[in-house]
């Protein structure tokens, strides 16, 4: 499962999601739920969102970093239950959003940044993962970045006012 490398669709599909998710913060009343997580049935309030979008960013960038440096199968990565994760969201969620979002662009640009330095030897260098085994750094550079702030947008289109 290799992704293809391409760091300018890349890098337009992360400023994409990072827009989306500006939009609907800005425009959201209190009180609202984001859409399920297709895996948990989890949803959370935007402050939740935010505050995981701003710690996984980076997270996901170091462990890639990791992967790129040392390869070989080098373990690398978590689960969504980790304390860390959990931790993280529960402490920054009720941070000003917009200090939020001012915090998920400067993750979007560490992505960025840290994409621009790779070559394809790095990109190809590969770690595994307790759950999805084998991946390479494009691959965890696509699924667990790009692909997974593109959920997160698709996850805050879809809130609903709370119940009751």
């Amino acid at each position: 499962m290799t992704a293809p490398v391409d760091p300018d669709r890349w890098a337009a599909r992360l400023q994409a999601a990072a827009g989306r998710i500006r939009a609907h913060v800005a425009a959201m009343p209190p009180g609202v739920l984001t859409s399920p997580d297709p895996e948990t049935g989890e949803r959370w309030d935007p402050g939740q969102l935010l505050a995981h979008v701003v710690e996984m960013l980076p997270y996901w960038v170091r462990e890639a970093e990791v992967v790129a440096a040392a390869g070989d199968g080098v373990a690398f990565g978590r689960v969504k239950t980790d304390p860390d994760r959990v931790a993280a969201i529960e402490r920054d969620r009720r941070e000003d959003p917009y200090r939020l979002l001012g915090r998920m662009d400067e993750g979007v640009a560490g992505v960025l940044a840290f994409v621009d330095g790779l070559d394809g030897a790095a990109l190809a260098r590969s770690g595994t993962h307790q759950t999805r085994g084998r991946m390479t750094v494009a691959d965890i550079v696509d699924q667990f970045v790009v692909a997974h702030l593109e959920e997160h947008a698709d996850q805050i289109e879809g809130v609903t006012p709370p119940q009751g």
